[in-house]
């Protein structure tokens, strides 16, 4: 049974000049070192920072709850399958808040252009 779903819109060109101005303190601050790795062997690197960005407050929005609210952003990492497919990999409160609501499984989607990226998860029950 679907018990959340949550839905981001990052605007790449925003998320550039954050990077710009704060470099490895901002991508540290919110992203795991293999999504920093990923991400930074990219050209448009931005692309692929703003869906993992998305991804996370996918997530938060899919549990129905924000930014601040005691889930630490890097505790939500999105990873890929030997397929390339992307999934998410959760610690500590991220991790605790799926155990509490006995969510069992975790959809994800992401996709990108030059200007945006998108990321929908989809949170289910048994």
């Amino acid at each position: 049974m679907i018990c959340g779903i949550g839905i981001d819109l990052v605007e790449n060109s925003r998320l550039e000049r954050i990077i710009e101005k704060w470099g490895l303190k901002f991508l540290k601050r919110i992203y795991s070192a293999s999504e920093i790795q990923y991400c930074g062997k990219h050209m448009q690197s931005s692309t692929h920072y703003g869906a993992r960005f998305a991804a996370k407050e996918s997530f938060l929005k899919a549990l129905g709850i924000g930014i601040g609210m005691g889930v630490n952003l890097k505790d939500i990492e999105v990873v890929r399958d030997k397929n390339g497919k992307p999934a998410l990999a959760l610690c500590g409160e991220a991790k605790a808040q799926i155990e509490k609501r006995k969510i069992t499984k975790i959809h994800l989607s992401l996709t990108h252009t030059k200007k945006y990226a998108t990321a929908l998860v989809v949170l289910e029950t048994k």
